[in-house]
Formats: structure tokens, sequence, C-alpha cells
């Protein structure tokens, strides 16, 4: 007998849990290959939406050379009436790499499942506040999106 597929609410779990274990390859492998991430905040030279999860895969793989996540804080997850549809709330606290700056930031994100997977999850986090955690605007577009990883 096969396993329950998982649910949007679990799957939301799942991808903090693989973020905090750095695996950055496991939590992209929550999408379906066709799933998007959209950023409907991101600054001008930031992509706003990556489609499918070979550019999910490609747009996270140094993102733990970037920032290291050591904690989820006050995470909240609201069900909808959509059983396949979940709004969540939470913090990531951690590390700026490159500076050893402390790294707080808030997210909501919608995350959106189907068959098990992930087929959309809109991030909706401060590019501003990124921006200045990560010492400017100039360091923040190229630490996501040039030479190193990417932004969840």
């Amino acid at each position: 007998m096969s396993e329950p597929l998982r649910t949007a609410a679990e799957l939301f779990t799942e991808s903090l849990r693989l973020l905090l274990a750095k695996d950055m390859l496991g939590y992209a492998g929550l999408w379906a290959a066709d799933g998007i991430i959209e950023f409907p905040f991101a600054a001008a030279d930031y992509p706003k939406k990556l489609a499918g999860r070979a550019a999910i895969e490609d747009y996270l793989r140094g993102y733990p050379d970037l920032l290291d996540v050591r904690e989820i804080a006050a995470q909240t997850v609201h069900r909808t009436e959509n059983p396949d549809v979940v709004l969540a709330e939470f913090e990531a606290i951690g590390v700026v790499m490159a500076t050893g700056k402390p790294y707080r930031m808030s997210y909501v994100a919608v995350l959106t499942a189907r068959a098990g997977e992930i087929v959309s999850y809109r991030d909706y986090w401060s590019p501003l506040a990124a921006a200045e955690i990560m010492g400017g605007p100039a360091e923040l577009t190229a630490a996501f999106t040039g030479s190193g990883g990417r932004h969840e």
C-alpha cells in the first residue's frame, strides 16, 4: 500500500525542515516538475517568477552559502477553504554568511499543492529589509541573482 499524499500544510512544514537541514535539493524536490515560485514584492533586478523544478533547484543551489538559517520562529499555518492551499507566516533567523551579521526576516507564503507536491508558492518577503540585512540593494541583487546562491 502506498503512503498517502502530503497535504499543503505537511509540504510547508517539510519545506522548513529541509531549509533548516540545508537540503536545497530536497527542498526543491517538494515542487512538481512544472511547479512555480513567485516573488510578488521582488525588486526590479530580482526574478519575479521561477518556473519548473529544475529552475527552482538552480536558484536554491547556493542558498546555504549566503544564509545560515538556524531557526524558524513565529510559525503559523492558516488553512483555507481549499484544502490544497495554505497561508503561512514565519520568521527565519540565522546569519548572513558574507558578513556574519544576524539575519532575521519575516515571511508570508501562499502554498498550493496538487498530488502531494507544491505547484505554486508565492513568497511575500520584503526586499527592502533583505537589502538592509545583506548590506545594500546591490549586495542583495548580486548575492541572489548573480554569483552565489539564490533566495528561497
